[in-house]
């Protein structure tokens, strides 16, 4: 039978992979020899040795040298395929990519190891009206899903635990250093080629609209694809969740462009919206993080100057040394939430406040709010 995919639809296609691991290797892998157009790949990470056994992008030089794992991929799949126009985004995708870039996306594909990435993801996907697909492995064992905006959400399939537990990083490396360590031969590399190709097979079937709205493909959606390897045992199972209420849903649109750029000060930010607003007092909400200006010892009273984004203050404290090993319950964490007239440090950058390129900024007027993409 013929294949049911458009190469044109293909090599137009944007394709953001957030994470860079096992499974994410595999995906990447197949989009760049499928012919996608144009792959956005994003991982905070290094190559280290113990990620060579499971990762065919990867090479034992890279993990010698420590290459940021986006640039060792990217550089791969260019070889695989250079008609193939690689982004490589160092980063989180907690905070440090902007829903501008999410917005210039047909589909997001998760290849995360924890539950806090997977929310993010959703939470990016929802306010941009994007359908993305995950993928999760574990051993011999592996699943994949397809959430789209407005028929099935991940954060509405969370429940009470999942809330509690978000947060937990459950990475496979340490698996693989487990197996390895009892004589074990590791099977990540075989469930994350498996779940890797539904992945793919999945996003692009959502990259071809009309032929799933004709019903010449059924998507993954509402649905969860689950394997197991031991006995060769493939299921599917009815996962759809979407509540009414959840905030999660909340769709940034309009959005408008504004010469605003990381660089720009906060004071001089907060000037060019009043004047391209027209409206006398704007505020910028700092909708996922805050920024710190102190912390301050609860049982000494002792400030301690800080001046960085919320994500950060824990780090930066452990740093010093007159906090080191203080319970960071112990401190009181001094915060703003919203950048407008009373805000004290108007010659702070946007970004030293810890908002990425691409941002999209949520603007309150009093009359409504806007959102801003900043360049």
């Amino acid at each position: 039978m013929n294949s049911p995919f458009s190469q044109e639809v293909l090599a137009a296609a944007r394709v953001m992979v957030i994470g860079c691991g096992a499974l994410g290797n595999e995906v990447l892998k197949h989009l760049a020899l499928m012919g996608v157009g144009r792959l956005t790949v994003v991982d905070f990470d290094r190559v280290e040795a113990d990620n060579l056994p499971r990762s065919v992008l990867f090479t034992a030089a890279d993990a010698e040298a420590g290459r940021p794992k986006v640039e060792a991929a990217a550089e791969r799949l260019r070889q695989l395929n250079p008609g193939v126009t690689v982004v490589p985004v160092n980063g989180d995708i907690a905070c440090d990519v902007g829903l501008g870039l999410i917005r210039q996306q047909d589909v997001l594909i998760g290849c995360v190891d924890n539950r806090w990435a997977r929310y993010c993801i959703n939470r990016l996907a929802m306010r941009a009206a994007k359908p993305w697909v995950d993928g999760a492995i574990d051993g011999l064992e592996g699943t994949a899903r397809v959430f789209i905006p407005g028929q099935n959400c991940y954060a509405c399939s969370l429940g009470p635990e999942g809330l509690r537990d978000m947060s937990r990083r459950l990475s496979c490396a340490g698996v693989v250093r487990r197996d390895i360590a009892a004589g074990k031969a590791p099977t990540t590399s075989v469930a994350a080629s498996v779940i890797g190709a539904v992945e793919v097979q999945e996003a692009v079937k959502l990259l071809h609209r009309k032929a799933l709205q004709a019903g010449e493909l059924t998507s993954l959606c509402g649905k969860m694809f689950y394997y197991e390897g031991r006995h060769l045992t493939t299921r599917l199972a009815s996962f759809r969740a979407y509540d009414a209420d959840c905030a999660v849903h909340d769709e940034w649109m309009p959005v408008r462009h504004m010469p605003l750029t990381t660089a720009t000060a906060a004071g001089e930010a907060l000037r060019l919206l009043k004047r391209e607003l027209d409206e006398p007092a704007v505020s910028i909400l700092l909708a996922d993080d805050c920024f710190a200006d102190y912390v301050v010892r609860r049982d000494t009273d002792q400030r301690y100057e800080v001046m960085l984004p919320g994500r950060r203050v824990a780090a930066y404290v452990d740093s010093l040394a007159a906090l080191r090993g203080l319970p960071f319950s112990n401190l009181y964490q001094h915060e703003w939430r919203m950048v407008d007239n009373a805000f004290p440090y108007p010659e702070l950058t946007l970004g030293q406040l810890g908002i990425p390129a691409q941002a999209v900024l949520p603007v309150d007027t009093g009359h409504g709010t806007y959102y801003i993409e900043i360049e």
